[in-house]
């Protein structure tokens, strides 16, 4: 091999192993805490029916339909749906906002659409809320999961 193609190959992979570390601590993801309880276990448990030939529906489990029209608590990530400060209304999930829900391996995870009491202020720390759980199987285009009358904890 001369000498021209070693010191090419030698600055090729100098520069391919620079870049890697590069890239590697520019493409970090942050780790979120996992915010899996009993509760959210069980909210997880819906999922989707073929109902009747090309009509798909949502079916509710009996541990699931247990917890509608209940006080639960869940811990979770706020997940606005407009620009502000402070929010009465917002998703809320296992996962925060950054780490983009609909990515990665997986299903989707469950969220809930809360209606809080009072505006909470906007944070990507987790915080733990108390309201009473609503499942809405009506069909419209709403979302699925509500906990109205939400405080934090």
């Amino acid at each position: 091999m001369s000498s021209i193609n070693l010191k090419k190959i030698k600055r090729f992979l100098l520069i391919f192993f620079l870049f890697g570390i590069v890239n590697k601590n520019v493409a970090q993801v942050k780790v979120h805490t996992d915010m899996r309880t009993a509760n959210w276990n069980i909210i997880g448990l819906r999922y989707d029916k073929e109902l009747t030939p090309g009509k798909w529906g949502s079916v509710y489990p009996a541990a699931l339909k247990a917890l509608n029209n209940k006080v639960i608590t869940l811990p979770g990530y706020m997940i606005p749906t407009r620009v502000g400060s402070r929010f009465n209304d917002f998703m809320f999930s296992i996962v925060p906002v950054e780490s983009c829900p609909f990515c990665g391996t997986g299903d989707i995870p469950s969220m809930v659409q809360v209606k809080a009491l009072k505006p909470i202020p906007i944070t990507e720390k987790p915080i733990k809320l108390s309201g009473i759980f609503i499942i809405n199987d009506s069909g419209d285009d709403r979302s699925e999961f509500f906990l109205l009358n939400a405080k934090q904890l």
